[in-house]
């Protein structure tokens, strides 16, 4: 896998189509099709057409069950493309045979040979929101967003903890499941605010990004 973050990204190794046109837009040279986030795109020059990417029945079920996976557009055409998403980082991962696992949120735009699927977290049921993820594997771009300079965490260092919604992507070979630090104290309004976190173990890496997801408005009703 390479990526900015390993130190291995030589844009004269891989092919060039996908590059950064700054820290917060994504810049692709379309010569056929890549999927995107619905809503992306910001910009482009030439000719393209954008189509809803469904991803099958079981997929769809899939997202219907579980309120995971990204809303997804096929962009057909030749040109410049660039998307962007509310403004955040984007960091770029090319994989090699390989596969990542993406928070369905922080997913921007890859590859159209890459294959993807809705995977659950062993050990969260279907009650527990926010713990099934997106998986993505072959040979080509993932491009993901974070909000905030994120961290790159080796969880082959130590047991390696994350909120869920602060975890960006993992490597996919990574052993992972739900860690609960609830105390009876949060029944009485002391609790620390953190009682679900995703547990990562085994050879790989997680990207954990500086925020806990968007703030929802507070209701005045």
């Amino acid at each position: 896998m390479r990526s900015s973050f390993f130190g291995n990204l030589d844009q004269a190794q891989v092919p060039g189509h996908f590059a950064l046109q700054n820290a917060k837009m994504l810049r692709v040279q379309l010569n056929g099709e890549v999927l995107a986030r619905q809503g992306s795109m910001v910009a482009f020059q030439g000719q393209m057409d954008f189509d809803y990417e469904g991803g099958g029945v079981g997929r769809l079920l899939k997202k219907m069950v579980t309120g995971e996976g990204v809303p997804l557009m096929r962009v057909r055409g030749q040109g410049l493309l660039f998307v962007a998403d509310n403004a955040d980082d984007i960091h770029l991962f090319y994989l090699e045979n390989e596969a990542i696992t993406v928070n369905g949120r922080n997913l921007l735009a890859f590859d159209p040979q890459l294959t993807w699927d809705i995977q659950r977290v062993q050990g969260a049921g279907i009650a527990t929101g926010g713990l099934f993820n997106t998986t993505v594997q072959g040979t080509g771009w993932v491009a993901v967003t974070a909000h905030g300079a994120p961290v790159l965490l080796d969880a082959s260092r130590a047991p390696t903890y994350a909120d869920s919604q602060s975890a960006v992507c993992w490597s996919a070979g990574l052993r992972v499941g739900v860690n609960r630090t609830f105390k009876a104290a949060a029944l009485i309004g002391r609790g620390s605010g953190e009682a679900v976190q995703l547990a990562f173990q085994g050879q790989g890496f997680v990207l954990v990004q500086a925020s806990e997801g968007p703030v929802l408005p507070q209701s005045n009703g």
